[in-house]
């Protein structure tokens, strides 16, 4: 009998632990299925260009894991029971509201984040958000409609709002661009990497408004927390990601947050034949701290589940590779980037890259991603190895001494 492995969400971090599974086990020992509410694989790294115009290229689910013994089942999650070892979907052929349950062995839960309007009065009503192929393209029909000298307000200082605004900035120079940060701009990169972004955002007509807290967000404007307003025809929230609230509905334990709780191999801590990735889970990088929500943190951890669990399937030896950042990868547009080397936990060094060069490597990095998941069967030698043994499903992770 297979042994049944369900991957919830076909973002990075998803697809690529389906297609490294399916890399570390033999087709006849296990079966692989992979959910997800659409039919495509998204860049959600590329969402900032979409919402300008640009077109990307369309990556097929049925495409990408065709051969691989990997079931695409395009269906939307309603519910989790990791008691009984089930999964309830919506397949998006069936009846709508038609609802089927599907048994696993093991679950991956990859599910994700969406954006999160952080409980600010009128940010759900009247902002944009790019954490969805959805918002985005709502967002690229908004300001097709928009007249020249109107404005735009990026709201969130963090990399997906510089991203933001300096590719409206780039792709709409007849607009004024805004952006609204709580601290100073890029105030964590190194002094050459904020000189850069101050650099670039001058040359592109960019006002920034620094230890600025939006309090509210209105039709036509955004409101300060020491009550002055700033004109925005559109505005664009950035401000975090908020994730799926399914895993908190569940048994699983989650953090306040709502993530899942996971050891270094990715499993939960509360019920061993769960694996948490991605945006979804809270996993301990190095000196202690959670990795940060991104696709930095959410490929290498996919990495380290998929092994984890192929090495328990299969009797071999667990994976022991701590996870690191290495850099910060920002596009700028598409004529400048900024790529910022810090340490082992995410802090800046004084190294950085700038320029055209660094956005030749930032466009590096996205088609590399691009292209693993996209391919799942090249790229790394094949270790295939027959299933041995059924994981333990009862006895809970043990967490490592404080």
């Amino acid at each position: 009998m297979q042994h049944r492995i369900i991957v919830l969400g076909a973002g990075y971090a998803g697809a690529t632990a389906a297609g490294r599974l399916a890399r570390r086990l033999y087709r006849e020992d296990v079966a692989i299925t992979l959910v997800n509410a659409e039919p495509d694989f998204v860049e959600r790294v590329r969402l900032h260009q979409l919402a300008v115009g640009q077109g990307l290229s369309p990556r097929p689910l049925s495409l990408m894991f065709a051969g691989t013994g990997v079931e695409p089942r395009i269906a939307r999650v309603t519910g989790v029971d990791v008691e009984r070892g089930t999964v309830t979907v919506v397949d998006a052929s069936g009846a709508p509201g038609e609802e089927r349950e599907l048994e696993y062995d093991t679950l991956v839960y990859a599910l994700g984040s969406g954006w999160s309007d952080q409980g600010v009065p009128g940010s759900a009503e009247h902002a944009h958000e790019i954490a969805s192929r959805a918002g985005a393209l709502r967002l690229r029909e908004r300001l097709a409609r928009l007249d020249a000298g109107r404005s735009v307000v990026v709201v969130g200082g963090g990399l997906t709002g510089l991203e933001a605004a300096t590719e409206i900035a780039e792709a709409r120079p007849d607009l004024q661009v805004a952006l609204a940060a709580r601290g100073a701009l890029g105030d964590w990169f190194s002094p050459r990497g904020r000189r850069h972004l101050r650099h670039v955002f001058d040359r592109l007509g960019i006002s920034v408004h620094e230890h600025a807290e939006v309090t509210g967000v209105r039709d036509h404007r955004v409101v300060l927390a020491d009550g002055t307003s700033i004109e925005a025809a559109v505005t664009v929230w950035t401000t975090g990601f908020a994730v799926h609230p399914l895993a908190r509905a569940t048994a699983l334990e989650v953090t306040e947050t709502g993530r899942i709780a996971v050891d270094a191999t990715m499993r939960s801590f509360s019920h061993p034949n769960v694996y948490a990735i991605g945006d979804a889970a809270e996993a301990m990088g190095p000196g202690d701290k959670p990795l940060r929500m991104s696709c930095a943190s959410g490929t290498p951890m996919a990495w380290q589940a998929a092994d984890a669990i192929a090495a328990r399937l299969t009797g071999g030896n667990l994976p022991d590779v701590p996870l690191r950042y290495v850099n910060q990868c920002v596009s700028l547009g598409r004529r400048e980037g900024l790529i910022q080397y810090v340490t082992a936990d995410d802090r800046a060094v004084g190294a950085a890259l700038t320029g055209r060069f660094a956005a030749l490597y930032k466009e590096l990095v996205c088609k590399g991603a691009a292209w693993a998941v996209a391919h799942p069967l090249l790229g790394m030698p094949a270790r295939r190895r027959h299933v041995v043994r059924e994981p333990v499903r009862s006895a809970p992770t043990v967490r490592a001494s404080a």
